[in-house]
């Protein structure tokens, strides 16, 4: 089996793939963020680097089995400029001119929820309905998410966790660095809309995380955990995510959080992926 991956980032299929025990041939990745392909190269080093998707030609690969990615989403989220085809997400167009000329067996596409008028063109370009699917149904993180796929999707058995479960021990020296000053505690505090900041960024240690995002680097509000009085470390997001311990410890704390912010929930793509067995 030979795969695609397009806008690969830190390479969370190829951790999915592997989890959900699909043996492949050639793994073939289009990614150009440096520290992304840093860190896949460290966890993979047989990853076929391909460079950027809008130069991607095809012509020289072998048939492609599997193609999946997923296609900036800053333009779709609720989080951005509302610009939808207009601004970075535009480069969906990419993926669906691949997957018109790769013709892969399967293949599976992932972006946020967004306005019905974005998806409904997404959809009818895929030829698929999405199915949505909340991470927390398998990690504590609450990020929904549609997939567009023509894999089948077997039932989800609800997993029972909580952010407690996958944080740090208390007492951690990692975690000194992560503690929040009394000038940030200060502005958490203050109101906005008559309600302080905490309630708009809660990470409840018996519920789930909010769901991370490329901007967790850059400190509070993101990923504050107001019982701990701390941000979430770089560990503890990539077991949000359901990515192994110190993945991405090749690069820096900011880079590491940007990019699993940035990256896929794990297990929701290895079920996805168990489709293929069938």
């Amino acid at each position: 089996m030979n795969i695609l991956s397009l806008f690969d980032g830190i390479s969370c299929g190829q951790i999915a793939l592997n989890e959900a025990g699909i043996k492949f041939d050639n793994y073939y990745a289009s990614e150009i963020d440096k520290d992304c392909i840093k860190v896949t190269m460290k966890n993979y080093p047989d990853t076929i680097q391909l460079g950027d998707v809008q130069e991607l030609n095809i012509t020289n690969l072998p048939k492609i089995d599997l193609l999946f990615g997923g296609s900036p989403c800053q333009s779709f989220s609720n989080a951005g400029k509302g610009e939808g085809f207009d601004g970075k997400s535009k480069l969906f167009w990419e993926y669906v001119r691949i997957l018109r000329e790769v013709k892969p067996k399967y293949f599976l596409l992932e972006n946020v929820k967004m306005k019905q008028e974005w998806r409904d063109i997404i959809t009818e370009a895929m030829g698929v309905q999405p199915v949505e699917i909340n991470s927390k149904r398998f990690v504590p993180q609450n990020r929904p998410r549609l997939y567009w796929t023509n894999i089948p999707i077997k039932d989800i058995e609800d997993v029972d966790c909580c952010l407690s479960d996958v944080l740090l021990p208390d007492g951690d020296e990692r975690l000194e660095k992560f503690k929040l000053s009394d000038k940030a505690v200060d502005y958490m505090g203050r109101l906005r809309n008559d309600k302080p900041r905490w309630d708009y960024h809660t990470n409840p240690l018996n519920g789930n995380a909010a769901c991370l995002t490329a901007n967790m680097f850059k400190g509070v509000p993101y990923g504050v955990i107001k019982d701990k009085m701390r941000r979430l470390h770089p560990i503890e997001c990539e077991r949000l995510q359901g990515v192994p311990d110190n993945y991405t410890d090749n690069v820096s704390t900011t880079q590491r959080l940007k990019m699993i912010g940035n990256g896929w929930t794990v297990d929701v793509i290895a079920h996805i992926f168990q489709g293929l067995k069938e």
